[in-house]
């Protein structure tokens, strides 16, 4: 494994402290924020493929504004899951695409250190089926349109889940 020294030593100390406010705990691994809210706050950030503890840790971007986790588990209770991994039977050309976001996520991934135990496979079930549409969501905040397909069509299915303002309270204030 290729380790990035430091782990959050790159990170703003205030991107941190909104995360750890986000999560309700401090964050793991944290070497970026790979996606801000319109708001300005970290909702996205990426993380070491192993933590300090040795344990590996596929999933390089992960979702942290309680407001888009919780509408993501909304989607996910939906049976959104299920439709879109049946669309991928019977799609050559949307296969293609998610497999090619799987790579994409391995090659992101892969830039922050290699763990055997995790190579060769993404995060979200990427790319045979759609297991965890977090994963997916926040790929598609981090790379940016055109990269996830599902990912994309999630996002759009979430609507403005920012819309009620910052899940980051000011300094000294409960949000």
């Amino acid at each position: 494994m290729t380790d990035v020294p430091g782990g959050a030593g790159g990170v703003d100390a205030a991107d941190l402290a909104a995360v750890e406010q986000q999560l309700g705990r401090r964050p793991r691994g944290v070497v970026g924020v790979a996606h801000r809210c319109p708001c300005g706050a970290p909702d996205v950030v990426e993380t070491v493929p192993r933590l300090d503890d040795g344990t590996p840790f596929p999933t390089t971007y992960y979702a942290t504004c309680p407001r888009l986790t919780g509408a993501i588990s909304t989607l996910e209770s939906s049976g959104l899951m299920a439709r879109m991994t049946e669309r991928l039977a019977d799609d050559a050309d949307l296969a293609d695409r998610y497999r090619a976001a799987h790579e994409d996520y391995l090659r992101r991934r892969n830039r922050l250190g290699e763990v055997a135990e995790i190579a060769g496979i993404s995060a979200g079930g990427m790319p045979t089926r759609v297991k965890c549409l977090h994963v997916l969501v926040g790929h598609a905040l981090a790379a940016g349109p055109g990269v996830n397909p599902f990912g994309d069509e999630a996002l759009e299915a979430l609507g403005e889940w920012w819309a009620p303002g910052s899940c980051v309270a000011p300094e000294g204030e409960d949000s």
